[in-house]
């Protein structure tokens, strides 16, 4: 049933060599976390970004998109509007980059550090009016993980701020760990280990698991 998920303790297994996520043919995938959680380090790492882009990457045609890239597009244009303004914009352009990259025909893979109901009811949307799968990829770091991360790359983000994006975090796990991940069709939870141990996102037609079952989504904690 879509938008259940199956708990397992078991780390990623090795596939033909490779620790790998599965997920069907043209599916938007969200990769959300807490700030500080390791998000783009990961997708630096696995399509050998170096942080610099300003526009989505295309990398053996899937659509990558890191929030950073909407934020660099944008370096210098708005330094001296509000920072509420600078916010709405550089998120702006970050879903139309989105929608625009669905519309291509996918398959698309987002950072976006908010996990809100009603950002993931937008995600859900647009995947749903372009006839694709919404799946949620979470990384699952404890806040004072997430905060060294803020500290190691020198943007701390406010402790209002960051307390916002906690309880919507953690009540998102909340809802994942109880056995629905919708709006979602499936979610997958890894934590900061697994998520080094990760060597591809693939998009074969396979379930949403680093495995040969048939449930939609698994989580690895």
């Amino acid at each position: 049933m879509p938008g259940q998920t199956t708990q397992t303790d078991r780390p990623l297994p090795d596939a033909a060599g490779d620790r790998v996520l599965r997920y069907p043919p043209g599916a938007l995938v969200i990769l959300t976390g807490l700030p500080g959680a390791g998000k783009s380090t990961m997708l630096r790492r696995l399509y050998a970004m170096d942080g610099t882009e300003a526009a989505p990457v295309v990398v053996d045609g899937v659509t990558v998109i890191d929030s950073a890239q909407s934020k660099a597009r944008w370096a210098g244009t708005l330094g001296r509007a509000p920072g509420r303004v600078r916010t709405a914009v550089v998120f702006a352009t970050h879903l139309l980059r989105i929608r625009r990259a669905l519309a291509a025909g996918g398959p698309v893979i987002a950072h976006n550090r908010g996990c809100g109901p009603l950002v993931l009811r937008v995600f859900a949307r647009m995947a749903r009016r372009r006839g694709a799968a919404f799946h949620l990829l979470l990384l699952d770091a404890g806040p004072e993980a997430a905060l060294a991360g803020q500290r190691a790359r020198a943007r701390v983000v406010r402790a209002r701020t960051f307390s916002y994006h906690r309880r919507r975090c953690e009540a998102l796990l909340a809802r994942v760990r109880a056995g629905t991940a919708a709006p979602a069709a499936g979610a997958v939870v890894i934590d900061r280990s697994a998520a080094g141990l990760l060597r591809g996102i693939v998009f074969d037609g396979e379930p949403a698991s680093p495995s040969s079952r048939t449930e939609p989504s698994t989580i690895y904690r």
